[in-house]
C-alpha cells in the first residue's frame, strides 16, 4: 500500500456547522482539534508504507482514531463505528458527514504497521511536540515516575496445564503447516489428548496422579520433538514458533537421566526472567512484589509534575515482570533526552535508586530524588561502631585512614560477581589485632578490617543522598512524588492499563503508548478548559475518624 493525501488540514464546512449545533460548549474531540489543529501528518509514518501499490487510508487520521479509540475504551469495531457515526470525531478528524469511514480491520493492520516501523513512538511524541510549541511543556523541570504490572492477555496457567497447552499449540501449527507429514507422525492417543483445550478436561486432583499426567504429557512433547528433528523431517518445521517454544519449554519442564523423562523439581527450574509461562505469549513473564503476583509485564510510567503546567506523561518503558525498577531509570533518562525534555529533579521511590544511578544522572545534569537504602552494616545498624563514613578516604593517593588513625594496607580496584567494578580496601592484623576500639570495628576473629567501596563517583553520590534525605527540607521535596501514585489509578482505572489487549511485549507497549498520548489529551483539555485537579478523596467515615 502507499500513501495519498488527506486534506485534513481543513474541516468541511457542513461538518463545522452540524458539530457546533450539536455540540454549542464542544467535547474533547473538538477542543483538542481546535485548540491543537492537526495533530500527525502523514509524513510522520511514511517509514511504515510503501511508494507504490494501491492508496493506504490516511496514517495520520488512523493514528488519532487510535488515540480516541483508547481514551474511551473502545474496541476496534466500536472505534470503526464511532468514526462513521459520531459528528464529534469527524470533525476532529477533518472529515465529511457523509464519509462512510472504514472497516474495523484496518486499524490492527496499522497497530502491526506501526510495530514493524519502530513508529510507535512517534504516536506520543507528536502531542509533547505540540504541548512544547504551546508553551504548556518544557524540560528542566520536576518530573516523576513510578511502575505498575500489567496482566498478560493470555490465563494463568499451572505446570500442567502449560505444558499441555504447549504440546497442543506445537501440535496445531505442525497440523497448519505440515498436515500431511503430521498426518504420518501422529500417535492415536495424541487425538485424545490435544484435540481440545485443558480445561475442557477434568485433571487428576491427587498428586501421585498429576505427576504421572504431566511424566505422559512429557512424553508426548518428547515425541513431537523427535519427529520434528528427524532427519526425514523437513528442516523448516523446526522453525516454526510455537515448535520452538515447545523446545525450550522442554528444557524448562524436564530433565532427561539415563534415558528417563521426569519434571523438574522448583529448585531446577530456571529464573522467572527466562522461564515461559504461556505457549501463547511467549514474552510474559512471572512477576512478585511483596504479596502481589502476576504474569505479563511491567510498566514505567513518567510524567511532569511542575504546578504550573499540565501534568503530562513524557515517557512509557515497557518492561519484564521480573526486572527491578532500577534498572529502568536509566532508560527513562534516555527517553527523555531524546525528546529534550530532560529534568532537572526526577523523583522516584526506593526501587529505583542505586548508586549508579545517582552518579549517572549527575552526569546527564538530573538530580535523582529519592530515598536510599541505609548502611545496613552492623556498624552503622547499631549506631555505635565505625561505619564506612567515618573513615577518610584518599582517593588520588588510594588509601584509608581509620578512626583510630591506622591507615589501609592494600587498595585493589575489582570486579564483583555481579559484574559491577568495586574498591577493595584491607587494613593490617598488625594494626587492627591491638587496637582498642576492635569490638566497634570489626568482629572477624582474625585479620584486619576489610572494606568493600564503590567508584569514587558513585560513593560520594551515595553519601551525599544519604545525608540530604535526613533534612526536613528533603522530605517536603520528595512528598511531590506522591502524585505519580494517581496517574497510576488513572491509568488504570479510566483507559485500562492493567490489562494487556494483545499478546508480546511490542504490541503490549503499543497500548501502553495509546493510553498515555490519549490521557495527555484529556490532561490538556482539563487544562485549557479550566478543570482543576481532583483532590484525594476522603469518604464520610474516614472523615469523622480524622476528626476523631
Amino acid at each position: 500500500m502507499s500513501l495519498r493525501s488527506t486534506g485534513a488540514d481543513q474541516i468541511p464546512a457542513a461538518t463545522v456547522a452540524v458539530a457546533r449545533a450539536a455540540f454549542p460548549k464542544g467535547s474533547l474531540a473538538i477542543r483538542i482539534r481546535d485548540t491543537l489543529g492537526v495533530l500527525f501528518q502523514d509524513a510522520d509514518f511514511a517509514a511504515a508504507f510503501s511508494t507504490r501499490g494501491r492508496p493506504a487510508l490516511s496514517p495520520a487520521r488512523l493514528a488519532l482514531v487510535s488515540i480516541l479509540q483508547f481514551g474511551e475504551g473502545l474496541s476496534d469495531r466500536q472505534a470503526a463505528e464511532a468514526v462513521r457515526a459520531r459528528i464529534d470525531w469527524k470533525y476532529a478528524l477533518g472529515l465529511e458527514l457523509t464519509d462512510a469511514g472504514f472497516d474495523h480491520s484496518v486499524l490492527s493492520e496499522f497497530r502491526d504497521r506501526l510495530i514493524a516501523g519502530s513508529l510507535e513512538h512517534n504516536l506520543l511524541n507528536a502531542i509533547l511536540e505540540r504541548a512544547v510549541t504551546a508553551g504548556l511543556l518544557r524540560g528542566g523541570g520536576r518530573q516523576r515516575t513510578d511502575s505498575t504490572h500489567v496482566l498478560a492477555a493470555t490465563r494463568t496457567m499451572n505446570r500442567l496445564e502449560q505444558v499441555h497447552e504447549t504440546v497442543r499449540a506445537a501440535l496445531n501449527a505442525l497440523a497448519a503447516a505440515a498436515p500431511d507429514w503430521l498426518r504420518t507422525q501422529a500417535e492415536p492417543g495424541w487425538f485424545d489428548r490435544y484435540k481440545t483445550r485443558i480445561e475442557d478436561y477434568r485433571l487428576p486432583k491427587n498428586k501421585t496422579d498429576r505427576i504421572q499426567l504431566g511424566h505422559e504429557i512429557g512424553a508426548d512433547g518428547h515425541g513431537v520433538l523427535r519427529a520434528v528433528y528427524s532427519p526425514a523431517a523437513p528442516t523448516w518445521l523446526r522453525d516454526i514458533p510455537a515448535v520452538q517454544t515447545l523446545r525450550q519449554v522442554w528444557i524448562q519442564q524436564y530433565v532427561t537421566i539415563d534415558d528417563h523423562l521426569r519434571w523438574r523439581t522448583p529448585d531446577e527450574q530456571p529464573p522467572g526472567a527466562i522461564r515461559h509461562i504461556s505457549p501463547y505469549d511467549g514474552d510474559a513473564r512471572s512477576g512478585t512484589k511483596r504479596d502481589s503476583h502476576w504474569d505479563g509485564y511491567k510498566v514505567h510510567l513518567t510524567e511532569t509534575c511542575d504546578t504550573d503546567a499540565p501534568h503530562l506523561i513524557t515517557s512509557v518503558i515497557t518492561a519484564a515482570s521480573p526486572g527491578s525498577d532500577y534498572e529502568a531509570t536509566d532508560l527513562v533518562h534516555q527517553a527523555l533526552a531524546t525528546r529534550g525534555l530532560t529534568p532537572a529533579v526526577h523523583l522516584a521511590d526506593k526501587g529505583y535508586m542505586s548508586a549508579h544511578n545517582l552518579a549517572r544522572a549527575d552526569r546527564r545534569g538530573i538530580e535523582l530524588l529519592g530515598p536510599m537504602m541505609p548502611d545496613n552494616a552492623w556498624q552503622s545498624a547499631e549506631g555505635n561502631g565505625f561505619a564506612v563514613s567515618d573513615f577518610t578516604i584518599d582517593w588520588d593517593n588510594e588509601f584509608m585512614r581509620c578512626p583510630e588513625g591506622a591507615t589501609s594496607r592494600s587498595w585493589r580496584t575489582e570486579v564483583d560477581q555481579g559484574g559491577t567494578p568495586v574498591v577493595r580496601v584491607r587494613f593490617s592484623p598488625r594494626h587492627c589485632g591491638p587496637c582498642p576500639s576492635r569490638g566497634l570495628c570489626t568482629r572477624v576473629s582474625k585479620g584486619g578490617r576489610r572494606i568493600t567501596l564503590r567508584p569514587r563517583e558513585e560513593h560520594e553520590a551515595l553519601l551525599r543522598a544519604r545525608d540530604a534525605q535526613k533534612g526536613e527540607e528533603w522530605q517536603r521535596r520528595y512528598a511531590l512524588r506522591a502524585g505519580v501514585e494517581g496517574t497510576i489509578a488513572q491509568a488504570v482505572k479510566g483507559f485500562g492499563l492493567r490489562r494487556s489487549r494483545y499478546r508480546g511485549t511490542a504490541k503490549t507497549h503499543l497500548q501502553q503508548v495509546l493510553i498515555a498520548a490519549a490521557m495527555n489529551l484529556t490532561r490538556l483539555d482539563a487544562w485549557l478548559t479550566g478543570v482543576p485537579l481532583a483532590p484525594t478523596r476522603t469518604s464520610h467515615f474516614a472523615a469523622l475518624c480524622l476528626a476523631a
